[in-house]
């Protein structure tokens, strides 16, 4: 009954839940000093790391290989598109939305879906028009005197 691909799920879930918790505990045992020392500094690389692994651990397991080759392609071209996206796939992983891997098809929808989503947050540009200003004493020359 236990998927190995959902196992792999959980214990990313797992480690997030975690890292976040270990997150919690460290901001209260600052000591009140706004510069973060060596130590902190080394700790947030790790756990940067941490969570990076976990999210292409996560891509791995939820996009077939059509749905990853599309995606790095993107990401060559957008690359703030395609951490959006990856963000959309990670969330939905974790939630329990997907069912089975990710297609190349379903992988273009969830673009889509995105595009549409950030066209209709975004102000939608103006049309600028140009009227000229129609001369009504256009007939009269100055030659007819």
């Amino acid at each position: 009954m236990d998927d190995p691909e959902l196992q792999a799920i959980r214990a990313a879930r797992l480690a997030q839940l975690q890292a976040q918790a270990g997150q919690g505990s460290s901001s209260r045992q600052m000591d009140g000093d706004d510069e973060p020392g060596p130590a902190q500094a080394t700790a947030a690389k790790q756990q940067a790391d941490r969570a990076d692994q976990m999210r292409r651990d996560i891509l791995a397991t939820v996009l077939d290989s059509a749905a990853r080759e599309r995606l790095a392609r993107i990401s060559l071209v957008s690359p703030q598109r395609s951490a959006q996206v990856e963000a959309i796939l990670v969330r939905m992983a974790q939630s329990g939305q997907l069912r089975g891997k990710v297609t190349e098809e379903a992988l273009i929808g969830l673009l889509e879906q995105a595009e549409n989503a950030q066209a209709k947050a975004q102000p939608k540009k103006g049309t600028i028009i140009y009227q000229r200003r129609r001369d009504d004493f256009e007939d009269e020359d100055d030659f007819d005197l």
